[in-house]
C-alpha cells in the first residue's frame, strides 16, 4: 500500500503544479493538520484514495467548514480500519493559547485513557496519526511545539509500525529527520508531503485496495 502522508503547508508540487498521475499510485491519504479544507477535498477529487485526517492547532476553521468531500474522513479519537490497517487520530498540539485543538498533557493522556475499549476490541493499532510530535522525538522546547509524553507510552506498549505526525516544520532546522525510529515503530514527518509503503501482509485484503 502506497500511503501518501501531508500536514502543515499546502504543497506546490500537488496543488499549484499538479497533474492526476501523481496521485494515480496512492492507496491512502494521511493529513496531519494544519491544512486547508479546500486542500483536502481538491486531493480527494482527484484521487481515488480516502482521505483520514487530524486537527492541527490552527485548524479551528473546520469547526464550521470542514472537508466537504464523503472521502475526507475526520478519525480523531477513534479506530478507523482501512483495509485491516488500524488507524488511531488523536489531533492537536500542546495548549499554548486559547482556542481549539491544544490540550495539556494531562489532557491528552486522558483521550487516550478513553480510547481503552476501542484498543482492547481493535487488539492495538498499526499507526498513530497525529498533530504533534512524541516527547523528546522531533519536538521542540517552546510549549507551542513540545510534545507528547502520552504518544511514547502509546508507541512503547501497543507497538505500532508507524507514528505519523506533523507541527514541526522541516524548515526549522537542518536537523529535524523526516524518518527516525523508536523501538518496533517508525516515526514519519508529514511536513507538507512524504511518500512511504506500507507492506501487503500488513492488510486484510490481499492483492488489492478498494476504490472510489
Amino acid at each position: 500500500m502506497k500511503v501518501l502522508a501531508i500536514a502543515d503547508e499546502e504543497s506546490k508540487y500537488l496543488w499549484d503544479f499538479f497533474q492526476p498521475e501523481k496521485l494515480k499510485d496512492i492507496d491512502l491519504i494521511l493529513s496531519c493538520g494544519d491544512l486547508k479544507a479546500q486542500y483536502l477535498d481538491f486531493l480527494a477529487t482527484f484521487s481515488h484514495a480516502p482521505i483520514l485526517y487530524v486537527h492541527g492547532n490552527h485548524d479551528e476553521p473546520y469547526k464550521k467548514n470542514p472537508p466537504d468531500s464523503c472521502s475526507c474522513i475526520c478519525v480523531e479519537d477513534k479506530i478507523y480500519n482501512y483495509c485491516g490497517l488500524r488507524i488511531l487520530g488523536l489531533g492537536g498540539s500542546m495548549r499554548y493559547r486559547p482556542g481549539h485543538f491544544q490540550y495539556s498533557e494531562r489532557e491528552m493522556c486522558l483521550r487516550a485513557a478513553r480510547m481503552k475499549y476501542a484498543l482492547w476490541r481493535n487488539k492495538g493499532f498499526d499507526i498513530l496519526l497525529t498533530h504533534a510530535p512524541a516527547q523528546g522525538i522531533n519536538d521542540g522546547t517552546d510549549m507551542a511545539h513540545r510534545g507528547f509524553q502520552t504518544f511514547n507510552d502509546l508507541m512503547d506498549r501497543y507497538q505500532p509500525a508507524f507514528f505519523v505526525h506533523g507541527h514541526v516544520h522541516m524548515n526549522y532546522g537542518q536537523d529535524i529527520p523526516r524518518r527516525t525510529q523508536r523501538g518496533a515503530t517508525t516515526v514519519i514527518n508529514a511536513y507538507e508531503r512524504y511518500v512511504f509503503d506500507i507492506p501487503v501482509d500488513m492488510l486484510s485484503i490481499p492483492g488489492g485496495f478498494p476504490k472510489k
